[in-house]
């Protein structure tokens, strides 16, 4: 009973830390911050690790995914984890060979390119596919739950699993992905329903895993016009979302040159919308509306400024946002290796001591 107890209350706590109540946009004490790839290269025990593993062996080992997860929660006073993962595992569960290469990043093998390709990618169930990412949820999750931490999910989005399937790779144009899509529509709906299925049933097993919150990464979206997403995208971004919903947890939806687009991103679902550097923040959520909390949005590369340029910017970002309940601050897109950890616990302790 005491043990039954004891779990209810940290329950409790967790659910009403600042990050959660943030994502509901609720009034907290003080902003929170969290940063996307807070766990990485940029960390010294990150780089160590790296010696003796590649970065799927640290994914794919729960108990290596789960240490690496805590590493800048031991380094730095931030108000949510995320789980140490990367968006295209589920990938390999649907039939395709991804390896990372050095110097190059992520490489696809046997890239999807024609509407056979399509037909035959496969949609295992997340329990099969990418069991050790929930694994690492229950196991870090047995940590952070003495320290009142969240922790975060997240799948890569749709079309952004579609560049990198289509690409074989990182792109700078998108070519392949983009001319795939305008060419061949039948198999274009047919591969987006697949990778909406992967990312909408991923998201809901990291939070029936332990997820607080999840987070749907649409990197690439941004090389789209306005109407292409409305067309093409957008639809299956909404039901990955609405797979996910039914987990009852907050959702944040990212992507990073959308500008052109925050109401469509808005509209095909998420409690929470991430934006980059590339808007005042402000203005983003005159556009995104009271509806919704917004995370973001300092540009990465600030972090290696001066502390005194990079405090400036920081503030910047918090007096836009202050008085507004419902802002989560982070990064326009993930750190940068080579960031000064000095710079980022800097700046994780001066948003918590921003008053306006």
């Amino acid at each position: 009973m005491q043990q039954s107890q004891t779990d209810t209350q940290q329950e409790t706590t967790l659910t009403d830390s600042r990050f959660l109540r943030a994502c509901r946009r609720q009034p907290v004490d003080r902003t929170p911050i969290w940063l996307m790839r807070q766990a990485g290269r940029y960390m010294p025990e990150y780089r160590a690790l790296r010696e003796q593993y590649t970065i799927l062996e640290i994914i794919k080992t729960p108990e290596l995914a789960r240490d690496v997860t805590l590493q800048p929660i031991d380094a730095f006073d931030l108000d949510a984890a995320i789980i140490f993962a990367d968006i295209l595992p589920p990938l390999e569960g649907m039939g395709l060979e991804l390896d990372f290469v050095k110097g190059e990043g992520p490489v696809i093998y046997n890239p999807v390119r024609t509407p056979a390709d399509v037909a035959a990618l496969r949609t295992p169930p997340p329990s099969e596919a990418l069991h050790f990412t929930l694994d690492a949820i229950r196991l870090t999750r047995q940590t952070l739950d003495q320290r009142g931490i969240p922790l975060i999910g997240f799948s890569g989005a749709p079309f952004t699993l579609a560049a990198y399937a289509i690409e074989g790779g990182s792109s700078k144009n998108h070519q392949r992905v983009k001319s795939f899509m305008m060419n061949e529509p039948d198999a274009w709906r047919e591969l987006m329903t697949k990778f909406a299925t992967v990312a909408g049933d991923y998201l809901l097993a990291q939070a029936e895993a332990g997820a607080h919150a999840l987070q749907l990464f649409d990197s690439w979206v941004g090389q789209l016009s306005p109407d292409d997403y409305r067309q093409f995208v957008a639809p299956y971004s909404q039901q990955a979302l609405e797979i996910a919903s039914k987990a009852d947890v907050p959702i944040i939806h990212f992507g990073t040159n959308t500008n052109g687009m925050l109401t469509d991103i808005r509209d095909a679902g998420g409690d929470v919308i991430g934006v980059d550097w590339r808007i005042d923040i402000d203005h983003a959520a005159q556009i995104l509306g009271d509806g919704v909390a917004i995370q973001g949005n300092l540009d990465p590369i600030a972090l290696f400024a001066e502390w005194g340029a990079l405090k400036s910017r920081a503030q910047a970002v918090l007096d836009k946002m202050h008085g507004r309940d419902g802002h989560i601050f982070n990064l326009g897109h993930g750190i940068l290796p080579g960031t000064p950890v000095d710079n980022v616990r800097r700046l994780v302790d001066f948003v918590h001591e921003y008053t306006g």
